[in-house]
């Protein structure tokens, strides 16, 4: 499991058009689900996520996690995590999770990070989606387990 996480102080995700989720302050989740990928291997990355420590603290330290600021998150699926670019001009998806494998990890996750206590609004999985954000710093972090 991949996940690209960055720091917003917005973003929303539209499909067709339509906005169908958006935050303020918090982290934009690109949520990669890979072929060996479990619900334990999802319920560490939820706490991971949420427990990562990234916004500034008095000092301007990265101290803060998402809760402590009383930020969101903003998950969305994006299966191109899960690419493998060791070799040649074209991404190979042979290691991420099949479609149905995947929607299920990836709705789970949100379940999961929705159980910490935050507020987790969504993309649609599967869906041609247009993601806006403002990354602020830029902080960007990519989580691998």
């Amino acid at each position: 499991m991949k996940v690209l996480i960055q720091r917003v102080s917005e973003a929303c995700v539209r499909v067709d058009g339509s906005m169908v989720g958006e935050i303020g302050q918090g982290l934009l989740l690109l949520i990669g689900i890979e072929a060996h990928d479990d619900e334990p291997l999802v319920e560490r990355m939820a706490r991971r996520i949420v427990g990562y420590r990234v916004f500034a603290d008095d000092a301007d330290k990265m101290n803060l996690d998402v809760r402590d600021v009383g930020g969101a998150l903003l998950a969305v699926s994006q299966f191109t995590l899960a690419a493998d670019t060791r070799k040649g001009r074209r991404p190979s998806f042979s290691g991420a999770a099949e479609p149905e494998t995947g929607r299920r990890l990836y709705e789970y996750c949100v379940e999961c990070l929705r159980s910490e206590g935050v507020a987790v609004a969504t993309g649609i999985f599967a869906a041609d989606m247009q993601v806006s954000l403002i990354n602020d710093g830029p902080v960007t972090f990519l989580l691998e387990l």
